[in-house]
């Protein structure tokens, strides 16, 4: 038998990043992302804003749902004189080579004390949070109010995701898969009014959230016990599930999508676990509540959309597996536009600026696909399949009565996932043999992604100030709109927060690579210093 090394190695004790300073960093860095994205883009310019807006601005002042005029297909609400409207205002709208300077600011006079509203009946939780800054603004800053006030919201949610993602020994991958949270397309609709960007914070932090506290009811890898406890897990997983779910009217079902996919990814322990637990009923008490609401207030409201004609979009009437086709045909755009078509998706960027961003989702998806073990995989291959047909299924069951309406910016919750997926599934035991990869991939991934966002950001920004049909130079020698605080405030503004961001995103994932490392090295030490099995020599 082997005696014991009088000499053992020194023990090396992981303490996870701090979790409380990982919440605040991130959250300053996307509301500073988030906030200029609000600044940089003019007024009603994001999809669907001046709809979503108008419904806020009512809403708070006690206009819930709007009210029905002759003549009329949506819900009209009424506004006050200093919210006057005028359709001038967006006077550039698909015309590229036109600025955002059309003449017509919001409350001047000659505009029309209502609005046509198409989002009159949804649900009204996001508008009263985003809405009451406008009680005490007027015109312009009412609205720019109301995305800085969005941006703060989404970004609670991105930090909570890093928060989360960061609580455990191993996350070496995972700076990596969430600095797809802060993509150009993702932080443009968070500095909006929109509940699609909280949809998407919401998704991503819930995750992320839901991993780790499954991995917590798990408990036999103590590599992925997060150093949260579970009723802060909770906390995370019950807002975000209920933000979620009531975001939009598709909400109930994202929930029940996104909940699915992680209880495949971590297995039937963990889930029998969750659910075997008494404390966990609370939780799950108020994410029904909320889920409940959700349901009652589409059904009651009517937010489910009415039946379309056939010039309000395409396939109107169509059969289910003709919507599926359509849809499952179109999605390399739909890819394309939840990466970079910005405005009422009259603002593509040209093809050569997407391979930066293309390239580090490439790195991070390949590696999952093909560099873990089979369990892995298949956990990989479901969630991509997911982020494909889940948008299909949905087109294709309501096809006949709303055609096809999908967008890009819709599946991006989905898509997010993918990339966090990705990265936790990378962080954990199979992807142990690609771990010497994390940080130097870490580096050049989040670098990627920066230098697209700051590309994207300037190339939008361009577009509004001077059109597309004029030279870059003549942003700053003769701008012919300018934002609040000037384009190219902005744009250095948004390269040096860029620029903290990639900092701090490797610096996070060197010193999870080093804990991580150095607790693998104790585990083998600790492990090659255990007795010899004692063995019979026979003799013939």
């Amino acid at each position: 038998m082997r005696a014991l090394s009088s000499r053992t190695a020194p023990r090396v004790r992981y303490e996870p990043a701090h979790t409380r300073s990982v919440f605040w960093t991130a959250f300053a860095l996307m509301a500073t992302l988030a906030t200029l994205w609000s600044l940089a883009s003019p007024i009603f310019s994001v999809p669907d804003e001046n709809a979503h807006a108008t419904k806020a601005i009512a809403q708070v002042r006690g206009d819930l749902t709007g009210h029905a005029v002759e003549g009329v297909k949506h819900s009209v609400v009424d506004l006050p004189e200093e919210y006057s409207y005028s359709q001038q205002i967006v006077c550039y709208l698909f015309h590229s080579e036109m600025t955002a300077d059309c003449g017509f600011e919001l409350g001047d006079e000659g505009g029309n004390d209502s609005f046509n509203t198409w989002v009159s009946a949804y649900n009204p939780i996001y508008y009263y949070l985003v809405g009451w800054p406008t009680l005490l603004l007027d015109g312009s800053a009412g609205i720019y109010s109301m995305r800085i006030i969005s941006g703060l919201l989404c970004s609670v949610f991105v930090a909570w995701a890093f928060q989360s993602a960061m609580s455990v020994r191993r996350s070496r991958w995972l700076p990596f898969g969430q600095a797809f949270l802060a993509a150009p397309m993702v932080v443009y609709l968070f500095g909006s009014v929109n509940p699609n960007g909280i949809e998407i914070a919401a998704a991503g932090a819930l995750w992320i959230s839901l991993l780790r506290l499954l991995q917590h009811f798990d408990g036999r890898d103590p590599g992925v016990v997060s150093s949260l406890s579970r009723r802060h897990l909770w906390l995370i997983v019950t807002v975000a599930s209920i933000v979620l779910v009531t975001a939009r009217a598709t909400g109930p079902l994202w929930l029940v999508v996104v909940v699915g996919l992680c209880f495949a990814a971590t297995g039937w322990r963990a889930v029998k676990t969750l659910f075997t637990t008494g404390s966990s009923y609370l939780g799950l008490a108020f994410v029904a509540a909320g889920g409940l609401f959700s349901i009652l207030w589409t059904l009651r409201g009517g937010s489910l959309s009415g039946q379309a004609d056939a010039s309000d979009a395409p396939q109107v009437g169509a059969s289910f597996v003709q919507g599926f086709a359509y849809v499952i045909r179109l999605t390399p755009d739909y890819f394309h536009q939840a990466i970079g078509f910005f405005g009422w998706l009259d603002t593509p960027l040209s093809g050569p600026n997407y391979w930066p961003f293309v390239a580090a989702t490439a790195i991070l998806v390949a590696l999952a696909c093909t560099g873990l073990d089979r369990r892995s995989v298949v956990t990989m291959g479901v969630v991509a399949a997911a982020a494909v047909l889940v948008p299909a299924l949905v087109q294709g069951y309501s096809v006949h009565q709303t055609g096809i309406i999908w967008q890009g910016r819709y599946g991006l919750f989905l898509y997010v996932g993918v990339t966090l997926v990705a990265a936790w599934l990378l962080s954990g035991r199979s992807g142990r043999r690609l771990a010497f990869l994390s940080t130097r991939l870490t580096w050049i991934g989040v670098t990627l992604v920066a230098v697209y966002g700051l590309g994207a950001f300037f190339l939008v920004l361009r577009r509004y100030v001077v059109g597309t049909d004029e030279s870059f130079s003549t942003m700053w020698e003769n701008p012919d709109w300018e934002p609040p605080l000037g384009a190219m405030t902005l744009v250095a503004l948004y390269g040096l927060v860029s620029l903290l961001f990639v900092l701090w995103s490797g610096r996070l994932a060197v010193r999870s690579a080093r804990a991580d490392d150095a607790a693998e090295a104790e585990t083998d030490t600790d492990a090659s210093a255990l007795p010899e099995p004692e063995t019979e020599t026979v003799r013939g």
